[in-house]
């Protein structure tokens, strides 16, 4: 089964947004916003999650695989970017640029094969390549498999942005 499929049985298995990996059982007791803020380098990542309305949904039961960009990511963006997209008239847009950072079910990078895409919840795919290296798109994850109670992180180095 190649991952492709695995993602969709995943979905259809779950029947729930986002992903996650059994860690409860493995001992993990934060969930995915607990250990995102606990690592101190979200900061961004946590605001634009409140302002999205999408914390309590990360600290459901999940299973969720989150690429999470880290503050420098976001300060990467063009100026004004990230204001813009935190005014309440921009939940929307907001909302499908973070739900482009997830995918349902529990991805760890053993999981992942070069040029693999995967369903995010916002709808749209995310390309997966692993020669040189481990890029979503063209955001490079510079730490995998940061275990949660309901998922796994992967840390990223750039925003990436939906298709329009």
């Amino acid at each position: 089964m190649n991952l492709r499929t695995s993602f969709k049985a995943i979905s259809v298995a779950s029947m729930v947004a986002i992903s996650g990996a059994p860690a409860v059982a493995d001992g993990h007791s934060k969930d995915i916003v607990e250990t995102a803020t606990a690592a101190g380098e979200f900061n961004t990542l946590a605001t634009a999650l409140t302002a999205a309305g999408l914390v309590d949904t990360l600290k459901g039961e999940g299973p969720f695989t989150v690429f999470a960009p880290t503050d420098a990511a976001f300060a990467a963006l063009p100026e004004g970017t990230v204001d813009d997209l935190l005014k309440p008239e921009n939940k929307d847009q907001l909302t499908a640029v973070l739900t482009y950072h997830v995918v349902p079910g529990a991805v760890m990078s053993g999981d992942l094969s070069n040029g693999m895409t995967a369903t995010t919840v916002n709808g749209a795919e995310v390309t997966i390549m692993t020669e040189d290296g481990v890029k979503v798109n063209d955001a490079a994850v510079t730490t995998a498999d940061i275990a949660a109670s309901n998922g796994v992180i992967h840390v990223i180095d750039k925003v990436i942005l939906p298709p329009m």
